[in-house]
């Protein structure tokens, strides 16, 4: 039982992915999370005000089970199968957040200085998220596809601009925690 309550080692995820891509490329199909926006999007009638919505939704309809697996395995995962001990950040993280004024998530996915509703509500934390989330959407549009499409599909393909993508993803990430993030959150 301490297996399903305990974080898995990356050989059996990755052998679990790894199966799960084998299955996917017999049938014909791809992952990644950021399409099933626009099936959605396409799904409530946005072909009606762009040509990119202008597709057959149900050739994707499979792929919102993904998504609907995603939410419901994270609810079970979080309220079934948690130890209730939170998530073990290393010490050094800890230390390198709190010198930028970013408070130890404490068990947490994410600091609340960064992810809250307070942040929200100021213009510094609520600009900081909407022009994260606008780069977010542009870049996943502009490289075709999100990180677990590229990272996880593409690169089980072989495909060369997956593996761009995927490079440009770790130099961007890289870039935002080292130089970024401590220009935005630097105290005094």
């Amino acid at each position: 039982m301490e297996l399903l309550f305990g974080t898995w080692h990356w050989s059996i995820s990755g052998f679990l992915i790894g199966m799960t891509m084998l299955i996917l490329t017999y049938f014909g199909k791809s992952f990644g999370m950021s399409s099933n926006l626009r099936t959605i999007c396409t799904m409530a009638g946005a072909g009606k005000f762009s040509d990119f919505f202008k597709f057959d939704w149900r050739e994707q309809k499979w792929s919102l089970a993904v998504v609907l697996g995603a939410f419901v395995g994270g609810f079970i995962a979080f309220y079934f199968l948690s130890n209730g001990s939170g998530v073990n950040i290393n010490p050094d993280t800890i230390s390198q957040l709190q010198t930028l004024g970013i408070d130890a998530p404490n068990g947490k996915l994410m600091p609340d200085a960064i992810f809250s509703i307070e942040t929200l509500q100021s213009p510094k934390g609520f600009a900081i998220l909407l022009i994260g989330g606008l780069l977010i959407g542009f870049g996943t549009r502009y490289a075709g596809g999100c990180t677990s499409g590229h990272a996880i599909s593409g690169l089980s393909n072989l495909q060369l601009p997956s593996l761009v993508a995927v490079i440009g993803f770790f130099i961007g990430g890289l870039a935002m925690a080292h130089f970024i993030l401590p220009l935005i959150y630097k105290t005094a």
